[in-house]
Order: C-alpha cells, then structure tokens, then sequence
C-alpha cells in the first residue's frame, strides 16, 4: 500500500463571523421560509426483473400482496378471478378504486394473494397494497391517491376480550339474588 500524505490546501474563508444562534421565537422565524421542493422527498420508480411493482396492504387481520404489471385490467386473487373470489359487487368497487380514481382500470394487470382476515379486511388490504403499488410504478400519482386516504392504512382492528367480560365491552348478565 501506498501512503498519501499529500496535504489539502486550506481555504479561508472571507464571511464574517457566524451570529451567535438565536433562542426562543427567534429561532422559529426564518424556519418556514424553505423552498417546499428542497424538503420534499423524491418518489422513484420501483420494479422488479419482470417490470412489476409490487407493495404489500394490511386491513384488520388481512394481509394482502400485490404486484401490478402493464396489462389489459385483469385482477386476479389467489388464483381466481376477482368475479369468483369477490361475489359481493361492494367489496370489487372497493378494490378497483385506485385504479379509478388514478384513470388506469384496464392499464394494469393486477395479481394478489391475500389471506387472513374477513372477506371485506381482504379486500381493504388488496386496496391499501394496490394503491402503493400504483405509485411504486408511478410516482406521480402519489398526490392523487393520497386525498382519497388510499395509502394509509385503516388502523381499525377488532377489540381484544378483557377478562371478567363476555366479550370486549359486554357484561355477564347482572343478578341481584
């Protein structure tokens, strides 16, 4: 190995002396005059070796895997259709709300697996996983989707049984003799 014990040259620096840091609300006032485009995080296109985006969505229980491809509009889970998986028209008007809301219903071919849960948790974890795939693949529809509340998870689970209970909340029924 080598040594480099080459020195760097020293630059002074000709500005004056730093102020001495301000304290209390007049540290707060030039804190919101940064540009937004500065602080805001860049969203970058995220494929695998196949041209798919893939995230995964959670609701209640339900845990869902979603990868999404340049297609015809076909979704398929676990294997099937979404016709045949999802016979209740309510819960595939969920699923497709992403792609609706973002004009992309026969842009994507969409295939998830999903389990856990309900019928009606599944399908909010196939659109909570749909949705952030939609914006691995396209970044820029991230503020689209995001008034919607497509890509925060609903945190809403089922309340645990606490003990001396007949359920999470509900009372043995109370006898006076």
């Amino acid at each position: 190995m080598t040594d480099v014990t080459a020195e760097t040259p020293v630059v002074e620096n000709d500005a004056p002396a730093a102020a001495p840091a301000a304290t209390g609300f007049d540290a707060l006032k030039g804190m919101g005059t940064a540009s937004a485009s500065e602080d805001a995080p860049v969203y970058v296109q995220k494929l695998d070796a196949q041209g798919r985006a893939y995230s995964t969505g959670k609701r209640k229980n339900a845990i869902a895997r979603v990868w999404i491809k340049p297609g015809s509009g076909k979704i398929t889970i676990n294997g099937k259709d979404q016709m045949q998986y999802f016979a209740r028209e309510i819960l595939r008007m969920m699923i497709a709300q992403p792609l609706e809301v973002t004009d992309r219903l026969t842009q994507f071919d969409v295939d998830c697996t999903v389990q856990g849960s309900g019928l009606s948790g599944q399908a909010g974890a196939i659109r909570h996983g749909l949705s952030h795939a939609l914006t691995h693949y396209e970044p820029a529809l991230r503020p689209v989707l995001k008034p919607h509340g497509f890509l925060t998870r609903d945190s809403r689970v089922v309340e645990r049984k606490k003990y001396g209970r007949a359920k999470a909340r509900k009372s043995f029924q109370f006898s006076k003799r």
